[in-house]
C-alpha cells in the first residue's frame, strides 16, 4: 500500500506541487516584466494567465513523470550493464 499525503497519492502530490511552481514562476516573471519596462497585464489577467499555467504544467507533469522516470531507469540499466563487462587496460 503505498503513502498518501492528504490523500492525494505520491504522483498526483508532485504534480500539483509542478503546478504551484508553474504558476509561481509565470506571477514572478510578469512581475519582473512590470518593474522593468511596464506592467503587460493587469493582475487579475496575470493570475488567470498564472492559473492556466499552474494546470497546463500539473497537467504535463501527471502524463510525462511516469515516462520520464521509465525511460530514465531503462537508460541508466543500459549504461551501467554496459560498462559492467569491460575491465580496465590502463
Amino acid at each position: 500500500m503505498r503513502a498518501t499525503v492528504a490523500g492525494f497519492s505520491p504522483r498526483t502530490l508532485s504534480a500539483l506541487l509542478w503546478g504551484a511552481v508553474g504558476f509561481m514562476a509565470f506571477l514572478v516573471l510578469v512581475q519582473g516584466y512590470a518593474l522593468v519596462v511596464d506592467p503587460l497585464v493587469s493582475i487579475v489577467q496575470g493570475v488567470v494567465v498564472a492559473g492556466l499555467v499552474g494546470a497546463l504544467t500539473a497537467g504535463s507533469a501527471y502524463v510525462l513523470e511516469y515516462r520520464i522516470a521509465t525511460w530514465s531507469t531503462r537508460r541508466a540499466m543500459d549504461e551501467t550493464g554496459s560498462h559492467g563487462d569491460d575491465k580496465s587496460k590502463s
